[in-house]
């Protein structure tokens, strides 16, 4: 909002927010606050073009998310059949809180845990890596790639730098580094050092567990929203965001069908309606949690159709 308020030139433009992952808890809440403040005239009035949301991935209901890689691992044969259906008769479809089911319930979510404990959970087909390097590691990494570029983005593709995640370690070198801090207008002072998944430092105090009853609410608006999901990811699978989007009672617009790029199948979506609001799902197909950076076309050709007003 401050940023608008200092560049006015902007706020003729259509507004779109989105996010990733975690972001699925905040950016609804921030829609609905925007889209009050402009049916409401809040202060200040800024007259926002708001037009939806886009959301990756998104977590979205802390219980939703977590009960739904039981049956995405069973889908992706990671769990047997029969351990499956015992489960689930065991624990009554919910295997979060297991304990309140009675030992069998508890035994057989253990089993499972056990048998998904080496899986990558942001790309099930990837090597389960580490996330995070340590500072020493982090340090020599960096040095490294600031004295011989070339050699260091030539080692990329050998051990131990043949998991993603561990590329990830990248965009902190880069938005970290002096000179690119300085052309993006970052003031000294303003931001210590940048992290791609900050968990330790954040300043809250209000934890929100589901958004559900904001995209609720956002489907009574005339809003748009994208939400997608790489098919292969586990943290915020595509199941669990077909039931949360399943609960919001929309009409059916356009059945589950494929969707393509250069002639080959992309994913598949379907779109929702409500009045004059709209919500197209997809699925990224072979993609993992961070969508674009295992499917960077495929992402760029589905945002660019929505964004155009056409078919995925």
């Amino acid at each position: 909002m401050q940023w608008l308020i200092q560049h006015p030139e902007f706020l003729e433009n259509n507004l779109y927010i989105g996010g990733q992952s975690y972001s699925g808890i905040p950016v609804p809440m921030v829609v609905q606050h925007l889209y009050d403040n402009r049916e409401g005239g809040g202060s200040p009035p800024l007259n926002l073009k708001l037009r939806g949301y886009v959301l990756g991935n998104p977590i979205t209901d802390i219980h939703i998310d977590r009960n739904a890689r039981i049956p995405f691992a069973h889908g992706f044969a990671l769990i047997s059949n029969r351990l499956y259906q015992s489960a689930k008769a065991n624990c009554n479809g919910d295997y979060v809180n297991a304990n309140a089911s009675g030992q069998q319930c508890e035994l057989n979510v253990i089993k499972m845990e056990e048998l998904l404990r080496h899986i990558n959970s942001e790309h099930i087909l990837e090597p389960s890596c580490r996330v995070n390097l340590t500072r020493g590691e982090n340090s020599t990494l960096q040095r490294s790639l600031m004295e011989n570029p070339t050699e260091f983005l030539s080692r990329l593709g050998e051990t131990p730098y043949y998991c993603l995640n561990e590329m990830f370690l990248l965009s902190e070198i880069w938005a970290n580094d002096r000179d690119v801090r300085e052309a993006l207008h970052v003031r000294e002072g303003t931001k210590g050092q940048w992290k791609r998944c900050n968990r330790t430092t954040l300043a809250f105090t209000k934890v929100v567990n589901s958004t559900v009853a904001y995209h609720r609410n956002l489907s009574m608006t005339g809003l748009r929203a994208l939400i997608f999901s790489g098919d292969h990811d586990m943290i915020a699978s595509y199941v669990g965001t077909q039931q949360w989007i399943n609960s919001l009672n929309l009409t059916l617009d356009d059945d589950w069908r494929a969707w393509y790029t250069d002639g080959q199948v992309s994913g598949y979506t379907e779109s929702y309606i409500n009045g004059d609001f709209a919500l197209t799902h997809a699925t990224v197909k072979g993609a993992g949690h961070v969508t674009a950076a295992y499917k960077p076309k495929q992402c760029y050709a589905m945002a660019k159709r929505w964004f155009a007003y056409y078919q995925l």
